[in-house]
């Protein structure tokens, strides 16, 4: 998997401001890798559908995993 994770362009949200952020990476087969910043190259890398990445990202802009709101 590192192979395929380094020729991609890997994304980090312009909120990240404390480098403990993650970064995304959209591979061309419908699959989202995932990796924390702090590690880059040396951490593990999580692999998602790109169907689960999303709700999983929609869930965080709506507030799903807020533990003050539930």
């Amino acid at each position: 998997m590192n192979r395929e994770a380094f020729s991609n362009e890997w994304r980090v949200s312009s909120r990240c401001a404390s480098g403990t952020c993650v970064a995304a990476s959209y591979v061309s087969s419908g699959v989202v890798l995932v990796r924390d910043t702090k590690l880059a190259a040396d951490g593990p890398i999580l692999r998602f559908s790109t169907a689960s990445w999303s709700a999983f990202t929609a869930g965080l802009r709506h507030g799903d995993f807020d533990p003050r709101r539930h």
